[in-house]
């Protein structure tokens, strides 16, 4: 009968320490289990709040280009300040689709998140109110800008076209002015020639006594001159006579320091009057 109680007794202690260890089991099983939850939670909340932190300081940006933008905007016909404007709209344009993109994904998260918290929720909400309102300032002013630029393009198109017309006056002017001076030049032209007796007959000037008796002289032998700015002309010899007719008391002849006969013409415009040729003899 003793030998039967220890026995007994032996297999209840035995079954009590067993449901001890499943016991055991199952409350460590259970504190694993909200662990997890926490920390789940926790992660959720560190994800919300990370693309919150990102939503938040993309707005930020946003608006400094924005600012960038709308002080260049003040000189948009420079050149420099319309490079400024298209990058940064540029950068405006990527930052505010992903922003809307990051916004549209946190309020998946958050309506799937454990994590229920009307704060949060409060955030999200002020945070896309935030987006959208920064996104109609953006579109007003693109719509300022393109406004603007369409006004450039138009008197850009003006000033084209004016310059086109001044470009064609100059031209016109300078044809007009080339001819002025062409006309002028031939008003004040004259030819003038020294040479033998022999030289003059050999080209047509001199034919039997006589000067310049038809038109199939040289002519190419003859020097154009200005008779506003020549009123010498230096024979290079010590015998001179004028051959064509010119009034006598519009010139003179006078010798040099080497005894060679220089013609003075004292009255230019009495010395052409009757001919614009003039033709010299010398020795």
């Amino acid at each position: 009968m003793k030998k039967l109680f220890l026995i007994v007794a032996c297999c209840m202690a035995m079954a009590a320490c067993q449901n001890t260890n499943q016991s055991d089991n199952s409350m460590q099983s259970q504190i694993d289990s909200l662990q997890t939850i926490v920390e789940g939670k926790d992660a959720e909340l560190n994800e919300l709040v990370e693309m919150v932190t990102e939503v938040q300081e993309g707005v930020r940006r946003i608006a400094e280009a924005e600012g960038r933008v709308t002080v260049a905007d003040g000189n948009i016909e420079s050149a420099s300040s319309r490079e400024i404007i298209r990058d940064n709209m540029e950068f405006i344009s990527e930052a505010m689709r992903q922003n809307r993109e990051l916004v549209s994904q946190l309020k998946e998260k958050l309506n799937a998140s454990r994590f229920k918290n009307d704060k949060m929720k409060s955030l999200v909400e002020a945070l896309q109110s935030q987006v959208e309102e920064q996104t109609l300032r953006i579109q007003n002013l693109q719509a300022t800008i393109a406004e603007k630029d369409s006004t450039i393009l138009a008197q850009t198109g003006t000033i084209d076209t004016l310059a086109q017309n001044v470009a064609q006056l100059k031209e016109v002017n300078a044809e007009q002015t080339e001819k002025v001076n062409q006309q002028d030049s031939e008003l004040h032209a004259a030819w003038f020639v020294y040479g033998t007796k022999r030289e003059l007959k050999e080209q047509g000037i001199l034919n039997d006594g006589e000067v310049l008796r038809n038109g199939n002289f040289n002519k190419e032998y003859f020097t154009q001159i200005d008779i506003r700015e020549t009123q010498n002309i230096k024979t290079y010899s010590k015998s001179a006579r004028i051959l064509t007719t010119h009034p006598s008391d519009s010139y003179m002849l006078s010798k040099d320091g080497n005894d060679n006969f220089d013609l003075h013409i004292l009255n230019p415009e009495k010395f052409w009057s009757v001919s614009k040729f003039l033709v010299m003899q010398v020795k």
